[in-house]
């Protein structure tokens, strides 16, 4: 009884860490691209190219470039179980991912930046004593990825650009304890890691412009986090310690940029963008404890695929003070539909995009942005527990940003 009990504790942690690490992809790193359906690489608008795409830094006009922004997520995510009446839905916290950016020209030819932004990021509440509650109480994530980054324009058709990433991120979750009574599992681990982000840039006329963006994948591997179980029984503690430390890997995964842009006349512009997210990366996930190691180390399986994510978007420039933004895309889950878990509740995506930028004065933004995600409704089951139901999701997402340049 006690390692069946031990057992369910580890495979519902490790389904916890690899659903909120890799579950959600926050691409929220400026505001026009937001705006424009989260099209980056084939645009040069400011200096969160440091994100989008590194190549295209160094085509920006002006030799100093500022920019920053952030967006308020607001989600709520809805659950019935199968063949019941019950229903049940989350109360999440606000998640605010933001983006901070400069850059400047050294020579005509090359740009240097650096940015701080927050590509992975989410929360979950449920109430505490819903039907998942062994699966998820409340669960919270944040990575910051710094990056340094340098741009060379080859000609005055193509730039390259590439940056050094260093991430660093934090978890956090609690759930009850299956087959103990009122005990609860707590979770708390920091980690850190490395990357590099890699773009080119191509502008053969004044019209077109085309994209591609490589972000390695990054592991994230946890040491010596906080394994806390409280309310324990005394004669269980021996294989539940109340306090202990773990290790995992949390991989993030690559993402591959394709994307164009066309300049009707001055004042619409076309966009479209293919984005390959590297998701298999996520095959299994091993967790260990210091204590009771025999008892508590395991593995779970995740089976996630690849997906593609298409978007469209379009720009219109209303005069020199007003310019409107509109995209919509639609993102597939990468999970597993035998390993679905309420943790980050990832379904096949459409999602809508608005955007404005005021120019009050010559070489300074406001931009606003707006996406609404709708996860559409699906029957997803964790296999593992037994616990089978429909999902459905609604994301809303203003945010807001500055750009300064001279």
């Amino acid at each position: 009884m006690r390692r069946f009990i031990t057992f369910g504790i580890c495979l519902f942690l490790i389904t916890s860490i690899t659903a909120t690490a890799g579950g959600y992809q926050v691409r929220l790193q400026g505001q026009k691209q937001t705006g424009i359906g989260l099209i980056g690489s084939p645009f040069s608008y400011d200096a969160s190219s440091i994100f989008y795409n590194p190549g295209s830094l160094s085509f920006l006009q002006n030799k100093y470039n500022f920019t920053l922004g952030a967006s308020g997520i607001l989600s709520n995510h809805i659950f019935r179980m199968k063949n019941t009446d019950y229903e049940e839905r989350t109360d999440n916290p606000l998640s605010t991912p933001f983006g901070i950016y400069g850059s400047g020209k050294i020579t005509d030819k090359i740009s240097i930046g650096v940015g701080a932004y927050t590509p992975y990021g989410s929360s979950a509440k449920w109430p505490e004593e819903w039907a998942g509650r062994y699966l998820v109480q409340d669960i919270s994530l944040m990575a910051v990825f710094i990056q340094p980054t340098v741009s060379y324009q080859i000609t005055d058709k193509i730039g390259i650009g590439a940056g050094f990433i260093y991430a660093t991120g934090n978890v956090k979750l609690n759930r009850a304890i299956p087959g103990v009574n009122n005990a609860i599992a707590e979770l708390d681990g920091n980690t850190s890691s490395i990357g590099f982000n890699v773009g080119m840039y191509f502008k053969p006329n004044e019209k077109l412009s085309f994209g591609v963006n490589y972000r390695s994948k990054i592991i994230m591997e946890v040491e010596e986090g906080d394994a806390t179980f409280r309310d324990v029984p005394t004669a269980l503690q021996t294989s539940i310690p109340a306090d202990n430390t773990f290790g995992a890997e949390l991989p993030l995964p690559a993402n591959l940029d394709f994307g164009l842009a066309y300049a009707f006349n001055d004042k619409l512009t076309l966009a479209a963008e293919v984005n390959w997210v590297m998701w298999n990366i996520y095959d299994s996930l091993k967790f260990t404890f210091t204590k009771n190691p025999e008892g508590l180390n395991s593995s779970n399986p995740r089976l996630y695929e690849d997906s593609w994510i298409t978007r469209i978007g379009a720009e219109y420039k209303l005069n020199e003070k007003f310019t409107f933004r509109g995209g919509i895309y639609y993102d597939p889950s990468p999970t597993n539909k035998d390993y679905f878990t309420p943790e980050t509740v990832s379904l096949n995506t459409l999602a809508f995009t608005l955007g404005m930028t005021y120019s009050p004065v010559p070489r300074l933004d406001i931009d606003l942005s707006y996406l609404q995600l709708h996860g559409l409704e699906a029957d997803k089951q964790y296999e593992p527990g037994g616990f089978a139901g429909t999902y459905k999701t609604l994301t809303m997402i203003p945010g807001i940003g500055l750009n300064y340049s001279f």
